[in-house]
């Protein structure tokens, strides 16, 4: 049964509606500061339906999805996937420096491309 919709797209965390229905990550206390580009979100709506409030979301590539960053010299502990013996990857999570981080590879930012 067809609903009405209002369905409005988002081109990035600046929008006006990139953060409805988004929570804020709590700190695990690891990472020091709220991330400057999701504001603490960790994603933002990509597309979001303003009466059913059905979404799509994109995931900060600078905090990772964590909503915080380090600003220290520790290294960040990022989820990441590797290829087990018998051919099938498994996620694992490794550490990685601060610059990685920051400022990764254009291969490596994603591992799905859009």
């Amino acid at each position: 049964m067809p609903h009405a919709s209002t369905i409005v797209t988002c081109n990035g965390p600046d929008c006006p509606n990139a953060f409805d229905i988004v929570p804020l990550q709590p700190r695990n206390g690891t990472l020091d500061a709220v991330c400057p580009v999701c504001k603490g979100h960790g994603q933002w709506n990509n597309e979001i339906d303003l009466v059913s409030f059905r979404c799509k979301r994109t995931i900060c590539d600078h905090c990772h999805g964590a909503g915080w960053v380090e600003t220290g010299d520790d290294p960040v502990l990022l989820p990441d996937i590797e290829m087990t013996a018998g051919g099938y990857p498994k996620w694992t999570t490794r550490f990685a420096p601060k610059g990685e981080v920051a400022a990764p590879a254009p291969d490596q930012a994603r591992l799905i491309l859009p």
